[in-house]
């Protein structure tokens, strides 16, 4: 799978990379329902084995579960065959699994140590201030993030979810190297400022849900979105409910026309539209199953054709 540079780091990352929000199971606010975490071992080896070379995590997916998950998938795995590991903080939770925020210099510090516990690793590759709340701790939580780095805790530092604003006060204390933000075709905010100003200021960009949390996979049918169980937030999301979710399966009927035009899978369509975009570094493309890592992958190969953007754009205007 072919690499790009990240930003101004030393890391070359493939243009995918393996997402663990939906492997932290269900027993917290933002999962996505029961997983097995076998299956979650499998599909993070799975990448490796199709040349994934990063894993994203956070501290707070299944309240640590998941930075747990990622470290037996890893175990033994060491040398060249080592994926970078990118992982966040900023969202602590208490002993009730209540979530909460802050970017005290003590609390990012305590997380770091966390997650490095969890993830069985001396050294995290990538480090993110996962969401700018308290917005009043931006500056503290950046110089912590920045001390972590000078002490080797981590190697970069990044945020996720940061306007423009935010990421200009962030470096005034230092440099932001990457940064997380949604971005799919029906998440399209990012377009107007923040991917302009990271690409001017040669920020690495990781986009998150490029296939709208499963949406655009083709695999969401109406039937199965309707009837999703409460533990998973996408239950309550806007985007599998009406009105939108009536719009949203006809933009898949569309994806899976163009898709057939290169032997690849509505997702495979979805995740290729937001690596076209030039600000963009790679996607993070998450997966439950092994199985589910083999209909993704591809995208990163997956060149469509102006007309094919066209389509797309003209279908979106169309049904706003």
């Amino acid at each position: 799978m072919q690499t790009r540079k990240f930003g101004n780091t030393d890391l070359e990352t493939t243009l995918i990379g393996f997402g663990s929000w939906a492997i932290g199971g269900p027993e917290w606010a933002a999962g996505w329902g029961s997983q097995d975490d076998e299956e979650s071992v499998g599909a993070i080896k799975r990448s490796l084995e199709l040349g994934v070379n990063w894993i994203d995590t956070a501290a707070v997916y299944g309240l640590g579960h998941s930075e747990e998950i990622v470290a037996r998938a890893l175990e033994g795995v060491s040398g060249e065959d080592r994926p970078y590991v990118f992982t966040k903080c900023s969202m602590i939770w208490d002993e009730n699994g209540e979530i909460g925020h802050s970017l005290t210099k003590d609390s990012v510090k305590r997380e770091c140590e966390a997650s490095l516990k969890r993830l069985q690793t001396d050294v995290i590759d990538l480090y993110q201030i996962h969401w700018p709340n308290p917005d009043e701790e931006i500056e503290e939580g950046w110089a912590a993030m920045a001390e972590l780095k000078q002490e080797g805790k981590v190697r970069n530092i990044g945020v996720s979810n940061f306007d423009v604003s935010q990421m200009k006060r962030a470096q005034e204390i230092a440099p932001v190297e990457s940064l997380q933000p949604p971005y799919s075709m029906l998440a399209r905010d990012v377009e107007d400022e923040i991917l302009p100003f990271c690409r001017e200021n040669n920020v690495a960009v990781i986009v998150y849900s490029p296939m709208k949390s499963g949406l655009l996979t083709g695999k969401m049918t109406r039937e199965r979105a309707e009837n999703l169980p409460n533990d998973d937030w996408r239950s309550r999301a806007t985007a599998f409910n009406e009105p939108q979710l009536s719009r949203n399966l006809e933009l898949v009927e569309l994806l899976k026309d163009i898709g057939n035009r290169h032997d690849a899978s509505p997702g495979e369509v979805a995740i290729a539209w937001t690596l076209r975009h030039p600000a963009v570094t790679a996607a993070i493309v998450g997966a439950r199953r092994p199985d589910q890592v083999d209909g993704v992958v591809g995208a990163a190969d997956l060149k469509l054709g102006d007309d094919e953007i066209d389509e797309i754009e003209g279908f979106l205007k169309q049904n706003p």
